[in-house]
């Protein structure tokens, strides 16, 4: 499967122009959309703060979108697969947003505050879903209207609560919720994200404050990490992006996201295509998270078993960890390889510049990964 760059122009988040400032300056490279940093320190200290203490990084790529209007709730309720007039105060839903077929055409996550609804999109959809969802809006009284002037950063592991705590922030106990609070004479956003093997936390600040509350959560405890680190880290909990293991040929059911489906709410675009999908019968393929005994393939290397077509790769990465290096991946795999519970195989390239070929075998995860 293809990276889609959706984004036309990528420029720097708020972080990566705050940390050029450093001497050396940190690598940047193109992530979601935007310029961020690749890495903030030494790979394997960035992974391990992940899986078990406490990193923080950027999340400079998220966009925030008010939906406004008399009919902001049912409108956007008829345009994302999961619950809107449900949700809690102070709660959110990841999404998928259909077309009238049934496939992708992104993904998002609403968020409640009161009656308040608002977006949290990737840069490299914002453009595209804008685009999409301003096309029915015809009607209707609903405006979309991006939220600027603030921007996030990221705190992602076991010991995330800890920090929060150090710097006199709330700490959630549910995901997908969210709360205010005022730190060094400011309000922060906090949202706790969903997470398989770690708590994820986003902080939003005003752009101005961003600098001091990175530094301030450095100091707190946690490991600055780049977006390579925090992508191989996305791969091991199997959460797919949009993109990259996720495509726009998709249907719903193929991506084995069940969180981001409500079966009772009302009529929303695509629900006619994944009800029908629900109620006859399963599709032929499905999204899984793999172990690797081999060295990480690139995306689209494909699954066999014996001679057969099993599947394709769509994302995979290393894990160096103190305890030994762990290679996990993200691959859209047939049902009837599924069945037969045989190994998966496939082919690498040794090296770069090379043609040469190694072999690894791949297994399906029934149940998150443990380290």
């Amino acid at each position: 499967m293809t990276d889609i760059h959706l984004a036309a122009s990528p420029t720097a988040t708020r972080l990566a122009s705050v940390l050029a400032s450093q001497n050396p300056h940190p690598e940047v490279s193109v992530y979601r959309g935007v310029v961020t940093p690749v890495e903030l320190d030494v790979r394997s200290r960035e992974i391990e703060a992940l899986v078990s203490a406490a990193a923080v990084h950027d999340l400079g790529w998220l966009r925030r979108v008010a939906v406004r209007g008399e009919d902001r709730f049912r409108w956007l309720s008829g345009m994302v697969t999961n619950t809107v007039n449900g949700l809690a105060p102070n709660a959110g839903a990841w999404n998928l947003v259909l077309n009238a077929q049934g496939r992708i055409q992104g993904d998002l996550t609403v968020w409640r505050d009161g009656e308040d609804l608002e977006l949290e999109i990737e840069a490299d959809q914002h453009d595209r879903l804008m685009a999409h969802l301003d096309r029915f809006i015809i009607m209707d009284d609903v405006e979309l209207a991006d939220l600027d002037g603030e921007s996030a950063i990221g705190l992602t592991g076991a010991r995330a609560g800890d920090v929060l705590g150090r710097l006199g922030l709330p700490v959630l106990p549910e995901p997908l919720t969210q709360t205010r609070a005022e730190w060094d004479g400011t309000r922060v956003l906090i949202r706790r994200g969903y997470g398989v093997l770690a708590e994820h936390y986003t902080l939003w600040v005003s752009a101005e404050k961003m600098g001091v509350l990175w530094q301030a959560v450095c100091a707190a405890g946690a490991q600055p990490t780049g977006s390579a680190a925090l992508e191989a880290f996305r791969i091991a909990e199997g959460i797919p992006a949009y993109g990259i293991d996720i495509a726009e040929r998709d249907l719903a059911q193929e991506t084995s996201q069940m969180r981001a489906l409500s079966f009772d709410k009302g009529c929303y675009l695509g629900q006619e295509i994944v009800e029908r999908i629900r109620s006859r019968g399963n599709v032929h393929r499905h999204l899984r998270t793999l172990e690797l005994d081999g060295s990480a393939p690139e995306p689209g290397t494909k699954l066999a078993q014996d001679t057969a077509d099993a599947g394709q790769i769509t994302s995979a990465a290393e894990l160096s960890l103190a305890s030994g290096t762990r290679v996990f991946a993200i691959g859209m795999i047939r049902a009837e390889a599924e069945v037969r519970k045989q190994p998966l195989t496939y082919t690498t390239k040794a090296g770069t510049g090379t043609q040469e070929e190694t072999a690894g075998t791949a297994r399906v995860l029934a149940a998150p990964p443990t380290f």
